[in-house]
């Protein structure tokens, strides 16, 4: 018996999805006779009291186990076939929140995690929940969070499962927010992710899933701000790498001395990085000392290169936003007499590419800032590229997303292909407006103003829809599976699309983070 958990592991065989227990949905407060964990199996008596049978995880990287009397029991640390006992420390009606106590039976997919600071001892870092699992089940974890989603809350099956995007497990977290604190009765400072369950930062010396040269810088990080004399009033240290520099953006609540000016410069040249500073709110953000390298990453593959502000949303995993920015447009196979839509567009990560492939490219965004980046980031592309090989003309827009219509999504114009990249709440709205055309087109909804009598009608389509053609094929890239999975029931359910191919990125190694995309097809 075991009594340490996340102890050494057994010696690893390489990791067969099709053998991985069910995984089950992470909406632990719903659980009803209706919901998925209804299908799990009772626990076996025969065991030994306490002890329980890990059967899958769940979304949050916590095994599943039911007792003898039907009760779920979600832990903390568990992996599925293993048997452990585990301390409870909340409980409801039909199911038990608990920390694994001791292992009785081993998974063989067990391994011993890569950080120190990795576990649930007191003072983990809980920055990585999945370190304890091998890389190959963690990614095939995911890949079945996927397929339990798509079907328990879209009610589809993907046609194909494509195999997953996988790249570096460790030193790839190229974006970062470290919280930092001085703590007096410590006598010292702490620069890291905060701790399991708390709002404590962990007292972590390194990080494995930084970048190595971060992960190094972790220490020289706390004495800079051990030495400076604003050290109580410095919040935050966001990370940002690009290809060529590495930017610190430093919060302070206080102006900063001349002394502490002079630090932070004596810092970025030993360390060789670039400070920018945040007074206040984001709009106050700007580089300490200008001039210096930029800040960018670059799409080898249609040679873009992408600058940005430490501010902008860029991917976390450059290695796979690669690879990722690749298959979609392999995905979506835009021709060059094609007009293409780019929800969602943020910097242009999606839409510059399309823009070498495609006739024309819409890119359409929330942020009217990132719209502007977008613009400056087309306008420098176009001018880098020969006068016989320009980007496709592209045009970006500003539009709240959440709240789109069929005649906002009509006036737009028809577009032969669409990608799709939103946020953690999804599209909704954008499926939900591309469903109610198909259902007034096909009849299955009426037009006119509701009434108690008919609340389901809906306003009718503009004039001129009929010229307006539905996209015939989508891309969809989603950071939510949960709301992959509901835009995706929409389309296939509603408006009118196969799902033809799904599959996840592993963009966040040793999280419990899924990422994935999905390929749609008109249904003729």
């Amino acid at each position: 018996m075991q009594n340490e958990v996340f102890a050494t592991a057994n010696i690893l065989q390489p990791c067969q999805p099709e053998t991985m227990s069910p995984i089950m949905s992470a909406q632990n407060d719903k659980i009803s006779p209706d919901s998925p964990y209804v299908d799990m199996p009772t626990g076996d008596p025969s065991l030994p009291e306490g002890w329980l049978e890990v059967v899958s995880m769940d979304m949050e990287a916590k095994g599943i186990a039911r007792k003898p009397d039907g009760k779920v029991v979600f832990i903390d640390g568990a992996l599925p076939t293993e048997l452990v006992t585990a301390n409870v420390h909340r409980k409801k009606n039909n199911w038990e929140a608990a920390s694994l106590f001791a292992i009785h039976r081993e998974s063989s997919q067990r391994v011993t995690p890569g950080c120190p600071h990795a576990g649930l001892h007191e003072g983990a870092c809980g920055g990585c929940k999945m370190q304890h699992l091998h890389i190959n089940a963690q990614v095939a974890v995911k890949q079945r969070v996927l397929e339990d989603n798509l079907w328990h809350l879209g009610k589809v099956k993907a046609e194909t499962m494509m195999r997953p995007i996988e790249g570096p497990t460790w030193g790839y977290r190229y974006r970062a927010r470290l919280s930092v604190r001085y703590v007096i009765k410590k006598g010292k400072v702490l620069v890291g992710f905060h701790e399991r369950k708390s709002r404590y930062i962990a007292d972590m010396e390194t990080c494995k899933v930084l970048p190595p040269h971060i992960d190094a810088m972790l220490m020289p990080m706390r004495a800079l701000v051990a030495s400076m004399d604003a050290r109580e009033q410095l919040p935050q240290i966001e990370v940002a790498c690009g290809d060529h520099v590495t930017a610190l953006l430093l919060r302070h609540m206080v102006p900063l001395t001349e002394a502490d000016q002079q630090r932070l410069r004596d810092f970025a040249a030993a360390h060789n990085v670039q400070w920018w500073l945040q007074p206040k709110g984001p709009e106050t953000v700007h580089k300490m000392e200008e001039g210096g390298t930029e800040l960018s990453y670059s799409l080898p593959d249609f040679g873009i290169h992408m600058p940005f502000k430490p501010t902008d949303f860029t991917q976390v995993n450059p290695h796979i936003n690669r690879v990722l920015v690749t298959r979609a447009l392999r995905l979506l196979d835009v021709q060059k007499h094609e007009r293409v839509i780019d929800w969602f567009c943020g910097l242009g990560n999606f839409t510059l590419p399309l823009a070498t492939q495609a006739r024309e490219v819409l890119g359409i965004e929330g942020s009217d800032t990132l719209v502007q980046r977008s613009l400056d980031n087309y306008a420098a592309n176009n001018a880098q590229r020969s006068e016989d090989n320009p980007l496709a003309p592209t045009t970006f827009v500003g539009r709240n997303l959440f709240n789109m219509t069929p005649a906002l999504l009509m006036a737009d114009g028809n577009a032969e292909k669409w990608l799709i990249d939103p946020p953690r709440e999804g599209a909704f709205a954008l499926c939900q407006a591309l469903a109610d055309i198909h259902q007034i087109r096909t009849g299955a909804k009426q037009t006119g103003v509701p009434t108690e009598a008919q609340p389901d009608v809906l306003p009718p389509l503009p004039e001129g829809h009929e010229n307006w053609q539905f996209p015939q094929r989508i891309v969809y890239v989603s950071c939510g599976p949960a709301t992959l999975a509901r835009d995706t029931g929409l389309l296939v359910n509603q408006a009118g699309y196969r799902c033809v191919q799904a599959g996840v990125v592993n963009m966040f190694p040793h999280t419990a983070h899924v990422e994935s995309m999905a390929v749609f097809e008109r249904v003729n």
